[in-house]
């Protein structure tokens, strides 16, 4: 069965294979920049909700994030071995934990926020300033929908 001429075999025309390649670039940069950090790009995920909001519970900050309970647990693990976080029982409801960045989380956090922006930046190098904008637009929108 012959495949129409217009339909080109190159992955480059294909959505889903842009959009993969272009998330697994993203976190390849992002990840580099933050190992000096002893994060990742996953973990800056978590610091950047639990910097933004007052402490908060573990359940809410994986409903933030789009992640199941049990990589939550996971992660605040690997966080909290690093002084990057602490967890203690609620006092209005003691099933769950309240979460919160240390003061080397805080440190960690802000330290972070600039080396995500400058490999996000060097990311998004080939863009002008407007196309770059424009893409986040077209990304919340096709999330959100």
């Amino acid at each position: 069965m012959a495949t129409p001429s217009s339909t080109s075999a190159d992955p480059h025309e294909v959505l889903g294979y842009l959009l993969k390649h272009a998330t697994q670039k993203l976190m390849a940069l992002t990840d580099a920049a933050l190992e000096p950090l002893g994060i990742d790009s996953k973990d800056y995920g978590a610091l950047r909700v639990l910097a933004h909001r007052e402490p908060t519970s573990q359940l809410q900050v994986a409903q933030t994030l789009g992640i199941d309970r049990t990589t939550m647990v996971a992660l605040l693990d690997v966080l909290e071995r690093k002084g990057i976080v602490t967890r203690r029982p609620d006092p209005a409801d003691r099933r769950k934990n309240v979460v919160e960045l240390t003061e080397q989380g805080l440190q960690t956090y802000d330290a972070a926020q600039v080396a995500y922006e400058k490999a996000e930046s060097g990311f998004l190098a080939g863009l002008s300033p407007s196309a770059s904008s424009q893409l986040r637009r077209t990304l919340r929108t096709l999330v959100v929908n």
